[in-house]
């Protein structure tokens, strides 16, 4: 099997990484026919495939992943990708016109079983039966070999992505936080240069083991942290929820921070700190990874852990454009939108939309 025709038993057409019988599903259905300019099912899929054969090609890649097994409180990130892009379609008609002239192709979602979270946690016989399921076209050979949960497709899929075309850019659609994982794991492989995490989140996501789950939304920027080397190269901006103090993290851990109240009393000022920290660094590029939470609940309350006292969205958009203008930005994320959890989340997708425009363009930067 090609690493090509590997990616189309692990993918599925954006927005159908949810599985859907009948809640939804038109939904699901209207999303895919209007992104994929298709009248009919069979159009989605052959049109997407024939997307995927341009891959070598694209400068940036898009993938989302519809998994909120990896978060705590409130869940409903499940739902984050199909409503950013949703909604990008709905405020900006000439987007896929956009993404063509920019060699921005959307891989799809990974293909979701909602109970499962990593590979790693299943026995024998759950991951036989669920290969069963997911792959029931491919002979037993083949499929023996196939992963299962969302971080482990996502974590295969992006290796096939980067041996397909070293050099693009990968953006990620969470989900919540755990799913950005995957993507820091594989170019932890990609890249020859030690690079750089610069991190929007209310909280830390430090913590080496959540009730013995290694990898979670509470725990991926700890193993993060270690896959990077340490060094300060973890930057984490917008911090305001966490029971221990920020000479704990980071003197024991080795990772930067600036709180929340620290950006806010002076954003200018907090800006050029953020950027002469990452290049004191001597990191070569940087995966900016955005938790919505790490913006003010006023402008981002549907998400898990909406939390007051937090970043503006002018704040952050500025820091996108700063980082791209000065330093190389490999891959980018929107995390933890959970439409779900407001009767209108509109304000929230859209702000979301907002970020993922400003990280498409500062992506596309030469």
């Amino acid at each position: 099997m090609t690493p090509e025709e590997e990616l189309t038993h692990l993918l599925r057409p954006a927005g159908g990484g949810l599985y859907l019988v009948s809640t939804g599903r038109d939904e699901q259905l209207a999303l895919q026919r209007k992104l994929y300019d298709a009248p009919t099912d069979a159009d989605v899929d052959a049109r997407w495939r024939a997307a995927l054969s341009g891959l070598s090609k694209a400068k940036i890649c898009v993938l989302g992943i519809p998994s909120d097994v990896g978060a705590g409180f409130r869940r409903g990130a499940n739902m984050g990708p199909q409503a950013i892009r949703t909604r990008m379609l709905s405020e900006d008609a000439a987007y896929p016109s956009y993404a063509k002239e920019k060699g921005i192709l959307d891989l799809g979602d990974v293909f979701c079983v909602p109970q499962l979270l990593s590979d790693d946690m299943l026995g024998d016989d759950q991951r036989s039966r669920a290969r069963a399921a997911l792959y029931p076209t491919l002979p037993e050979s083949a499929r023996s070999t196939m992963p299962v949960s969302p971080l482990s497709i996502a974590d295969r899929a992006w290796d096939l992505v980067f041996q397909l075309n070293s050099s693009v850019k990968p953006v990620t659609l969470g989900g919540d936080h755990s799913t950005a994982w995957p993507v820091v794991a594989s170019l932890a492989k990609r890249e020859k240069k030690p690079f750089g995490i610069v991190q929007m989140d209310a909280h830390t996501d430090l913590l080496q083991e959540r009730l013995g789950i290694k990898i979670c939304f509470a725990t991926w920027s700890y193993h993060a942290n270690e896959l990077i080397g340490r060094k300060g190269r973890l930057t984490e901006v917008g911090i305001r929820a966490t029971r221990k103090d920020r000479s704990t993290w980071e003197n024991d851990l080795d990772v930067r921070q600036f709180w929340a109240d620290e950006c806010n009393r002076d954003e200018s000022k907090a800006i050029d700190a953020i950027i002469a920290h990452v290049k004191s660094t001597g990191v070569g590029s940087i995966y900016f990874s955005n938790d919505i939470d790490g913006t003010d609940a006023e402008w981002a309350d549907a998400t898990g852990t909406p939390e007051p006292g937090g970043l503006r969205p002018d704040f952050v958009v500025n820091l996108i454009r700063r980082l791209g203008k000065e330093l190389p930005i490999l891959g980018a994320d929107v995390m933890e939108v959970a439409p779900p959890l407001r009767d209108d989340p509109t304000k929230t997708v859209s702000l979301a939309v907002r970020y993922l425009r400003e990280s498409l363009a500062s992506l596309s930067r030469d």
